[in-house]
């Protein structure tokens, strides 16, 4: 893959991001600090990629009748900073200084309610299922683009600070290669992590 220049941001926003505001977002709390980065899984209807309806789920503005998935989720209100589609392209919805809802009943670090200094960054795909070269490029770019900004030193799944509750991004994605990506020893990963299965 051919080399792209870093991504830059400005006030919790990055540039090279598509910006799509969300509502559904609150003030974190005076003494947060934004240490931690957690990487979800998300595709709807589940398996189906491409189509507007992520975006519509976080802006609030997504048909519940259109789908029907879609019923067992209705009336949910949620966002994530960022999404990073199967193409690599990146997409933000809430300013980093701002708290996305997205980790819910969480735990990580020895803190509870990982919203409050937590950066949420969504990957387009099927918990369990692989991720794309491009999706892990972005990825690391933009971890590299948050640190100029936020003392970010953990990263993790949502799997692993709400376990038993949640499996994304789940054995397909390859912690180790991002790890290897990265690779500069300041970001501390979950100890469970191994590479994805190819069967």
């Amino acid at each position: 893959m051919a080399n792209k220049p870093p991504l830059t941001w400005i006030d919790g926003w990055v540039r090279e991001a598509r910006h799509v505001p969300s509502p559904n977002h609150g003030v974190r709390p005076v003494d947060a600090v934004i240490d931690l980065l957690v990487v979800h899984s998300i595709s709807l209807p589940p398996g189906v990629y491409g189509g507007p309806e992520i975006e519509q789920l976080f802006t609030n503005q997504l048909d519940w009748d259109a789908h029907p998935y879609f019923q067992g989720i209705r009336g949910l209100e949620v966002s994530s900073h960022f999404l990073i589609r199967r193409s690599g392209e990146l997409l933000q919805f809430v300013g980093t200084a701002d708290r996305a809802w997205h980790a819910g009943a969480s735990h990580w670090r020895g803190r509870s309610q990982c919203n409050d200094d937590s950066i949420g960054v969504e990957l387009e795909g099927l918990e369990g299922d692989t991720f794309e070269d491009a999706q892990y490029h972005t990825l690391a770019q933009l971890c590299a683009c948050l640190q100029t900004g936020h003392p970010l030193r953990h990263i993790a799944g949502h799997e692993h600070i709400a376990p038993g509750r949640k499996c994304d991004p789940g054995p397909g994605f390859d912690w180790c290669r991002l790890q290897q990506t990265l690779r500069d020893g300041h970001w501390c990963f979950p100890q469970t992590t191994t590479p994805p299965s190819n069967t």
